[in-house]
């Protein structure tokens, strides 16, 4: 009897299976990676060509790479790079090859290495899907094996040479890409503004990680008909990037610069709306004022700026921000040193009175250790010295949402939060948070913050606590227009 219940439960299972389109199955196909889809293909008659009629395919490199074991040789890893390029490969021809697949690949995701001979493989299979139209759009990311900390200047020029050598052999490709990363690559005898701007027609997202111009030049970008709209710099060492024309360009992310003084400057950008700079300003960096970048931009809706910990690497300023801030809705403000004083964003928002979002992130982290070697890095981190009395803009703050990541009932993050209460009559909503988990505190074991730090110091978890910080903040008044929530 409960063999046979077994059974039935099964075949109920399976029959409610059945019962499921063809759309739905695929829908749940495209949320696994392709080896686990693949497999699928076994259930029965029906499911074993549904694979291949995905819409959007995604084939990536490490959903191949056997599972990592401690110690691993260089000789090693470079065997299981080979192992994973060899099953991708096997993939892609089993997807793309002509007389297989069943429908058009409107967006195919690829993340793969350019070693040994398969390069070549896959190149060959791309172009021929691309000109018989199996796939519409390509997102590709070539990877390298190295982490950036590893990469030396030759390391990164012959990753260049590989990934030019992949495009002038395959310059189809180039024509279909929609997105592209690329990882550790030196630009010096590589023509990349021919490349990502003059070939790449298509390209709307471009993402480099550890990549630079292999001197002190700055990287021009002057690209009318380029339909890029998004951005991303992750640790990009380039002395300046300047912005001449991209006129679809909407987002611009740049995380980490090395030049001395202005980093980045925009000019026809008329798209732009979501600026991203995150940077923790070194010994040497002397700072600037944001005007300068955003001068003759007044599109920005979205503005995030991060500091990593470090001292602030804006100077001092006011209403020279007013014109660029003047389509603000989100400012985030973020990685601010805990002992640093708030009350110098007062004047950020008096800039930017139109906006409706202020998110502010405290940084405090045990695992960044105050080493000389940090010392002679990033040198003293420094209190900021902006003035608030200096400025105010006399217009009414639109502001209805305030909140604070790694909020403690600290002296300055109280009398920071009640100027904001002050200052903002639409303020409705304050959301006080804790601290996010980071992994690399875990890893060395550090503390919770309530057991290594005072109570001024430490998100208050508890009813009692959180009725005090309300106190503090509105005190015995009753009919407040501002709501406080606490999030842990």
């Amino acid at each position: 009897m409960e063999l046979n219940s077994g059974n039935n439960l099964k075949a109920k299972e399976e029959d409610r299976l059945s019962m499921l389109t063809d759309d739905i199955l695929l829908s749940i196909l495209g949320r696994l990676n392709i080896a686990l889809a693949v497999r699928t293909s076994v259930l029965s008659t029906r499911w074993k060509q549904l694979p291949w009629l995905l819409p959007e395919l995604t084939i990536d490199v490490n959903d191949f790479l056997p599972p990592p074991h401690q110690n691993t040789s260089e000789a090693e890893y470079v065997d299981r790079l080979d192992t994973a390029m060899a099953s991708l490969t096997k993939a892609i021809r089993s997807f793309l090859a002509t007389h297989q697949n069943k429908a058009t690949i409107s967006r195919l995701q690829l993340r793969l290495y350019l070693v040994n001979d398969y390069s070549d493989v896959i190149g060959r299979l791309l172009s021929e899907a691309i000109d018989t139209r199996t796939v519409k759009c390509l997102d590709l990311a070539i990877m390298n094996h190295k982490d950036p900390e590893d990469c030396n200047d030759e390391d990164m020029l012959q990753q260049a040479w590989s990934v030019d050598g992949f495009f002038n052999a395959y310059p189809t490709v180039l024509h279909c890409l929609t997105r592209l990363s690329l990882y550790n690559i030196c630009f010096a005898q590589w023509d990349m503004n021919h490349v990502l701007f003059d070939c790449c027609k298509q390209l709307r997202h471009l993402y480099l990680s550890n990549c630079d111009t292999g001197g002190v030049s700055p990287w021009k970008i002057d690209a009318s008909d380029s339909n890029l709209s998004v951005l991303e710099l992750d640790m990009c060492f380039l002395w300046k990037l300047e912005v001449l024309h991209l006129p679809k360009l909407e987002r611009l992310r740049w995380e980490g610069w090395v030049c001395p003084n202005v980093p980045l400057s925009l000019g026809v950008v008329p798209s732009l709306k979501e600026l991203y700079l995150l940077c923790g300003a070194t010994v040497h960096f002397k700072g600037f004022k944001l005007s300068e970048i955003l001068r003759d931009t007044t599109t920005i809706q979205d503005l995030t700026l991060s500091f990593q910990g470090e001292k602030l690497w804006m100077q001092p300023e006011g209403k020279q921000l007013c014109t660029a801030f003047s389509k603000l809705r989100k400012l985030s403000v973020h990685d601010i040193f805990v002992e640093f004083d708030l009350l110098w964003m007062i004047i950020l928002l008096e800039a930017a009175p139109s906006v409706e979002i202020f998110d502010v992130e405290i940084w405090e982290h045990p695992c960044v250790v105050d080493t000389e070697e940090r010392q002679q890095t990033f040198g003293e981190r420094t209190n900021p010295s902006w003035k608030v009395a200096e400025f105010t803009s006399r217009k009414e703050w639109l502001l209805k949402e305030l909140l604070v990541t790694g909020f403690s009932p600290m002296e300055q993050q109280i009398a920071f939060i009640r100027a904001v209460m002050e200052r903002a009559p639409n303020l409705r909503t304050v959301i006080l948070k804790d601290y996010p988990p980071c992994k690399d505190c875990e890893k060395i074991g550090a503390l919770p913050r309530s057991e290594r730090l005072p109570a001024e110091r430490v998100f208050p978890k508890g009813k009692d606590e959180q009725d005090m910080v309300i106190k503090q903040l509105i005190g015995d008044t009753t009919d407040s227009h501002v709501r406080i929530k606490f999030r842990v």
